[in-house]
């Protein structure tokens, strides 16, 4: 079932509404315990659900993406052409959950912007323990009840100027087959320039560090130091991008720690990124520059597919919605056979420092 919004968010009344036809009696608690008027569609998880379990780390975890996903589109509409709009996409999942894509795709400042939320639960596939597995975690059992909520995007700016941003923030539970649940929560932030402005860098990070320094400051420099060995596109020798944090199988502490420092990680991703489009949106490019943008791009490209975790993980699940797991993919890329940027140009600055990253901050 696919619902489509004209990517406006549903107010309190329509959620009353949408619960009334339902039957639940606890709108009053529902409306008065979260504030679902912003979000870009109604959530996955069925209201009467969310009251019952509000104390659930599986409906906080629901509750903070679909607030992220609708402050980060609205500050990016903010910096769009006014006629354009996320297109929003509510879809449901036959094996269990569903989720929310928000599309801007060819517009004016945005070449293609996604922020997709999922909420997911069923039987854990025997790929996916064993890739569970291979990252250190014992799972009991062949087939095991999951849970998922996370969100996700990628940013494709029109302007070769703007860099491309990433984020994902992500909740996993695992029940096993002698009913022990295991938990873990992991995501991070990650900026990919065409051309290094290092001011741009340094705000980058810096702000990413305040939000880890709330909490340990010993956390930034761990996970600074994970971006870069996670987002090395190993064929090539480069990093993606200039990094960020990232980190999984975070679950050193009580769970409502682990949630508030992954809150602080996911409200950071705005201040982090809207300044540098503001800042660039409007720059002069030539067509070289563009070039030089998609094929940027290809390298981008390369990563998701080759190498990314989340989306192995997402074709591995029974039911994958493929637009959704591939809406971080480019809508133009390029390759050419064996380019090498030119010696003191400000392509070859940035692919030095895609081949050895440094400290920002």
């Amino acid at each position: 079932m696919l619902v489509r919004f004209a990517g406006l968010g549903l107010g309190a009344a329509t959620l009353t509404t949408v619960a009334a036809a339902s039957g639940n009696t606890n709108v009053d608690v529902l409306t008065s315990s979260f504030d679902v008027s912003s979000f870009m569609a109604e959530p996955v998880t069925p209201l009467s659900t969310l009251v019952k379990d509000k104390d659930d780390m599986k409906v906080k975890m629901e509750m903070l993406i679909m607030k992220i996903q609708a402050d980060f589109c609205r500050a990016l509409e903010n910096e769009e052409d006014p006629s354009k709009k996320f297109i929003v996409d509510r879809w449901t999942r036959a094996e269990g959950g569903g989720g929310v894509t928000c599309v801007i795709q060819n517009g004016k400042t945005f070449e293609k912007a996604g922020v997709n939320v999922s909420v997911v639960h069923g039987i854990l596939p025997v790929d996916a323990v064993r890739q569970m597995k291979a990252r250190g975690k014992e799972l009991i059992g062949k087939e095991l009840p999951f849970f998922a909520a996370g969100i996700s995007s990628v940013i494709h700016p029109s302007n070769p100027h703007v860099p491309t941003v990433h984020f994902n923030y992500r909740y996993f539970e695992v029940t096993q087959e002698n009913g022990e649940k295991m938990w873990w929560f992991g995501g991070g932030t990650d900026l990919t320039p065409y051309y290094l402005v290092e001011e741009d860098v340094r705000h980058f990070h810096s702000t990413l560090k305040n939000a880890c320094d709330q909490h340990d400051a010993g956390y930034y420099p761990k996970f600074k130091k994970w971006c870069d060995e996670y987002f090395l596109v190993s064929h090539r020798n480069e990093c993606r991008g200039v990094g960020g944090i990232f980190f999984d199988d975070f679950e050193m502490h009580s769970q409502e720690d682990c949630f508030k420092f992954v809150k602080s990680c996911a409200e950071s991703v705005i201040p982090s990124y809207v300044p540098l489009v503001k800042k660039h949106r409007n720059d002069p490019y030539t067509s070289a520059e563009r070039d030089w943008q998609l094929l940027r791009r290809g390298r981008y490209v390369e990563f998701n597919l080759v190498y990314d975790r989340g989306t192995k993980f997402g074709l591995y699940t029974p039911g994958a919605r493929i637009e959704s797991i591939l809406m971080s993919l480019p809508v133009y890329a390029k390759w050419e056979y064996m380019h090498s940027p030119s010696d003191g140009t400000p392509e070859a600055k940035l692919t030095e420092i895609l081949k050895n990253p440094k400290e920002w901050i």
